[in-house]
């Protein structure tokens, strides 16, 4: 069986620009390449080795659509990524340390996809379930 050397989620978006600018101005993604070069509609981006692909004419929804992909990143630092974040973004819940030990926040980008920031941490629950 082949090897897998890493996997790139797409995300299928409303507005290209709007999209590639808060993952670019907002989380700190790197644009890579973007295609075709004359009006781009698919954009590559990464950050610290992580992947991430925008758009594509396959990839288009409406406002009305729902989002299709919750991204989970796993962080160093959760706290202080929070502090980056929460006057940036609305934050949906946390930061809460959870009974299987991380700790973790979530919001959510431009077009609706749940981002759960999440850490591992030896620290106290701070929910019940």
């Amino acid at each position: 069986m082949a090897t897998l050397f890493s996997i790139s989620p797409r995300l299928h978006i409303a507005d290209y620009a709007r999209s590639v600018a808060f993952y670019r101005d907002v989380l700190g993604f790197r644009v890579d390449a973007t295609f075709p070069e004359e009006h781009p509609q698919f954009a590559l981006l990464s950050r610290d080795g992580v992947g991430l692909q925008i758009g594509g004419p396959e990839a288009k929804k409406t406002a009305a659509d729902r989002p299709t992909v919750t991204l989970y990143l796993d962080v160093d630092d959760a706290v202080a990524l929070h502090a980056e974040l929460k006057d940036r973004v609305t934050i949906e819940w946390g930061p809460e340390v959870f009974f299987y030990q991380r700790r973790e926040f979530a919001f959510r980008d431009p077009d609706g996809h749940l981002i759960i920031v999440s850490e591992e941490t030896d620290d106290a629950p701070t929910v019940s379930d």
